[in-house]
């Protein structure tokens, strides 16, 4: 990472940081993070969460140093699940990309779109080291942006027959068939429960449910289960016996611990740390084998890292600097 000029930041827009990210690129920026933060070349602290219980919403800081690339970053985000009803999305975020050299801000640029795209490629990354090789049939719990941009990222790493879909409302259901069978090779089929849908070999829920909603008898042996919608402190989407049965990865230890869809059987000891069997990065480099069967339940438990967030967001930088594309700001 380059300072282009010392007293100026590169500002990007969400419309110019939608034109210069794609999955595939973004897949392999996300694999490589967590490859390096399996190899403990990483510096991370746990986000930081500020609460507005009156507003239901809250506010993040996710800092990331990535050392053998030599980049580093700050992401700014909240999760405000009332703002749809305001026109608003449910997350916003904004994310800064400093010299390491000086420490002096070089890019700030819209994390919105960029955060559920790293989201999502971190869920195709699960999919492609924890999945069972003849996957086929992919169920989503929750039919939001997320949901999207896990089913676009799936569908890079694996060749999708079919495709079930549930979430709490039924348009916003059949707006995400109808989007996403414009975007990829497959029918989607809407389902009325989540019971039906989770009879699949890949299972992506992305609710900001805080009690299970998804019942143990209904997960099959040899599941795939990518768990996103859990992502603060009280939040939880499945019977904790899933868990117990599973294999859980974890995107990072610490994190999820406090905020993942591990943290409430935790903090009520239905689970202990001995059960979980590792982090993602730990199967990337090969330390750890989750699936050694075809029968065992898999679950990624993804919580965000900044790692994904940093190392998206430079790729973003050189496109723009090769593109000279967004606005240069005087900082000085």
């Amino acid at each position: 990472m380059g300072i282009f000029m010392e007293n100026q930041i590169l500002w990007l827009n969400r419309k110019e940081v939608e034109s210069l990210l794609d999955m595939k690129g973004t897949l392999k920026v996300v694999e490589e993070a967590f490859r390096q933060h399996g190899l403990k070349k990483v510096q991370m602290p746990p986000k930081l969460y500020l609460y507005f219980k009156k507003h239901n919403g809250d506010l993040r800081t996710m800092p990331a140093y990535l050392e053998e690339q030599d980049i580093t970053g700050v992401k700014i985000v909240n999760v405000h699940p009332d703002n749809p009803k305001k026109g608003l999305p449910t997350v916003m975020a904004l994310v800064i990309l400093n010299s390491t050299e000086t420490g002096a801000p070089i890019a700030v640029m819209d994390g919105t779109y960029l955060t559920d795209m790293r989201t999502g490629a971190s869920g195709g990354v699960a999919v492609k080291y924890l999945a069972r090789r003849n996957a086929k049939t992919v169920g989503f719990v929750g039919a939001g942006n997320q949901a999207r941009t896990q089913l676009l990222a799936i569908n890079e790493v694996i060749d999708i027959e079919e495709v079930k879909a549930t979430s709490a409302s039924e348009k916003s259901t059949l707006a995400f068939k109808d989007d996403m069978e414009l975007r990829i090779e497959c029918e989607i089929t809407a389902k009325k429960t989540i019971k039906e849908v989770c009879d699949c070999d890949i299972l992506v829920t992305t609710t900001p449910s805080r009690e299970p909603i998804v019942m143990n008898e209904w997960i099959a042996q040899g599941t795939h289960i990518n768990a996103i919608g859990a992502d603060a402190a009280g939040k939880e989407e499945f019977d904790p016996l899933i868990l117990k049965r599973a294999k859980v990865v974890v995107d990072d230890l610490p994190q999820a611990s406090h905020s993942g869809e591990v943290n409430v059987p935790l903090s009520k000891g239905l689970l202990s740390v001995e059960d979980i069997f590792c982090e993602l990065g730990e199967v990337i480099t090969g330390r750890k084998k989750a699936r050694t069967r075809d029968s065992d339940i898999t679950v990624f438990d993804s919580t965000g890292l900044a790692i994904q967030d940093v190392a998206t967001a430079d790729m973003v930088y050189g496109k723009a600097m090769e593109a000279n594309m967004g606005i240069k700001l005087q900082q000085f």
